[in-house]
């Protein structure tokens, strides 16, 4: 059952197709200050924003598990993933799970961490475990619109090296 309900849809901004949302995915991980590596979604029908509240939702064809081959984790991408975006923080996650041992363990927080010079990012888990990464496991090179690849930044005036 979808979180994402007609009242707060009335609310949102809704974007549909892949193209559009992976747009949108990357726009609103650099806005709040984190690396647009964090959610590797493919084929996504639909992404909607609240601005009052900072409610994001992306909604893809079918669920995904995504290996972050810096740090060796597995991560499973619902088909629908949710969460309150603030500055260096994503809170309330929902539709994400990290393998951990032999267990999927449910992510409801990411935060990066303060102060900036760290570079650090931070995961948070219902069940109350916490780990800590460089920034740098989850940040991948962008396009530059001219068919080359730039350096992408993983928060204001610190480059990552790709």
């Amino acid at each position: 059952m979808s979180v994402v309900t007609e009242e707060i849809r009335a609310k949102a901004e809704v974007w549909c197709g892949d193209e559009m949302g992976q747009q949108k995915t990357k726009f609103f991980l650099k806005e709040a200050g984190l690396p647009n590596g964090l959610l590797p979604l493919k084929n996504i029908l639909e992404c909607g924003y609240v601005e009052e509240t900072g409610f994001v939702w992306v909604k893809q064809k079918e669920k995904i598990e995504h290996k972050f081959e810096k740090i060796g984790d597995l991560t499973s991408y619902a088909t629908e993933v949710t969460a309150y975006v603030e500055p260096k923080k994503i809170r309330k996650l929902t539709g994400v799970k990290v393998r951990e041992l032999l267990l999927w363990i449910t992510l409801t927080d990411i935060y990066v961490n303060d102060p900036p010079s760290d570079d650090k990012i931070s995961f948070k888990s219902s069940v109350g475990i916490s780990k800590t990464f460089p920034v740098a496991a989850f940040q991948v090179a962008e396009n530059d619109g001219q068919g080359g690849v730039g350096v992408a930044t993983a928060k204001e005036g610190a480059v990552v090296e790709i």
